[in-house]
């Protein structure tokens, strides 16, 4: 069958649901096994085990991300090659991501390894929790060749308009995920590590799944011939890639800098903290799925010239983010002390009281300013759909300052907590950067 979709034709709106719904219920299976497996080492190891989790959480999703940049950069051009229609263009396009994925994955996976007893120290992980925070650290690290292989697979799918078969992959790995889980931390009594283990196999699965229907596809299938070198080709891959990759570096060591902090304070706080970071990629489901529709449709729309189309996908995007934050933020507030709490261990009832409150705390703060990172992701995506990497890059620069001056400056000095108004802070900023760029690139389209 196919779940191609050209976003060139049809009413933005109902468009832009068509693709954001398959990808929202896939994030919510991804999410649902990211909470599942801090639910089950906070409660099947111990509340030390999930502190651990969020003193390397940071560190992590920088590698991830990487992959997640570079990706989606390079489905930018493939979503405007599918938009004017040329078949060839976009098989190259495609190929020549492949050999540059591959390389990128290479030299990641060698930082990572190399480089995580120094990340350890930089980050300052408690000596209680060391061992925890770099067993799962060196394993999960291990599978960046999984996370760049189903990330490339689903940008390519997601740049001709599927994304359903993502979904499907998502769906199929986050039960095999949660089974190898119970299996590894309960059954086989592995502990972090096999959490840890049944993550990168959990990716593996995802990518094949979304490989099986690249081959499928004569439309997405390429050869030798294009993955011969192009220079100009290479240049404007990377000129996408790098951008948004270096973004997410930026952020993420934002965010590094930020839990060096944390890390500082009581188990009870990290655990809080790390509870509702879990619930981040909850709060940012819709969000994420809107950038992605976002972004295809713009890249599709930009490539065909279709300049008005733009502006009107790009203000439905708007509407729909902000109706769905504030369902979420709503939904969030009224039951989300109660959500927190699954992640604790409650066998020591004072610790796991302390962690709660500052778990329900940092969750409210986050989900009274959610209409802020729903349209931080839409301006972000409509910029980068049309082929403007460098504002986003910027965005992540303001976030990095924000979260780290706000953060550190005022938890460290003043108040523990202010750490949350850091966080909500970098939403603003980045937000307001974007918006005004936005606004002023869409004026001069067809100009």
């Amino acid at each position: 069958m196919n779940r191609q979709l050209n976003m060139t034709q049809g009413h933005p709106g109902s468009l832009l649901l068509r693709f954001s719904i398959p990808l929202m219920f896939g994030n919510v299976f991804q999410q649902l096994y990211t909470v599942v497996d801090t639910a089950i080492v906070g409660k099947g190891v111990s509340i030390e085990a999930l502190a651990a989790l969020g003193t390397v959480d940071w560190l992590n999703w920088m590698f991830l991300a990487i992959a997640q940049g570079f990706t989606q950069g390079f489905s930018v051009r493939m979503s405007q090659k599918y938009g004017e229609g040329d078949t060839e263009g976009l098989k190259h396009t495609i190929g020549l991501s492949a050999i540059l994925s591959v390389y990128i994955t290479v030299v990641s996976l060698a930082v990572a390894q190399l480089g995580l007893p120094l990340f350890l120290q930089l980050l300052q992980v408690p000596d209680n929790l060391m061992g925890y925070a770099a067993t799962y650290s060196r394993i999960v690290l291990a599978g960046i060749p999984a996370m760049m292989f189903y990330n490339y697979c689903a940008s390519v799918l997601r740049s001709v308009g599927d994304s359903k078969t993502p979904l499907i992959a998502m769906i199929v790995a986050s039960l095999a995920n949660i089974i190898l889980d119970c299996v590894a931390v309960f059954t086989l009594d592995m502990g972090i590590a096999g959490a840890a283990i049944a993550t990168v196999i959990a990716q593996c699965l995802a990518g094949v799944i979304c490989m099986v229907k690249m081959l499928r596809s004569p439309q997405l299938r390429f050869g030798k011939r294009h993955t011969a070198g192009d220079p100009a080709l290479v240049k404007t891959l990377m000129g996408l890639g790098a951008p948004l990759a270096a973004q997410f570096i930026i952020i993420a060591v934002g965010g590094m800098a930020v839990q060096a902090v944390i890390n500082r304070f009581e188990t009870s706080f990290i655990a809080g903290y790390t509870a509702t970071n879990k619930l981040y990629g909850i709060l940012e489901i819709a969000a994420v799925s809107y950038g992605y529709a976002i972004t295809t449709y713009a890249g599709q729309n930009f490539g065909a010239a279709l300049w008005e189309r733009i502006r009107k996908g790009v203000n439905w995007g708007i509407l729909l983010s902000i109706v769905t934050a504030v369902l979420i933020g709503g939904v969030m507030i009224a039951f989300g002390r109660s959500i927190t709490m699954l992640f604790i261990d409650t066998e020591m009832p004072q610790m796991a009281a302390a962690a709660g409150d500052v778990a329900y705390r940092y969750l409210c703060a986050m989900s009274l300013m959610l209409p802020v990172l729903y349209l931080l992701h839409v301006y972000r995506a409509a910029l980068q759909g049309m082929g403007n990497a460098t504002i986003p890059l910027w965005s992540g620069v303001a976030e990095f300052v924000i979260r780290v001056g706000g953060s550190v400056v005022v938890g460290l000095t003043l108040w523990q907590e202010g750490i949350f108004i850091g966080e909500v802070g970098a939403w603003v900023g980045a937000a307001i950067l974007l918006s005004i760029a936005y606004y002023r690139m869409a004026a001069k389209l067809g100009k």
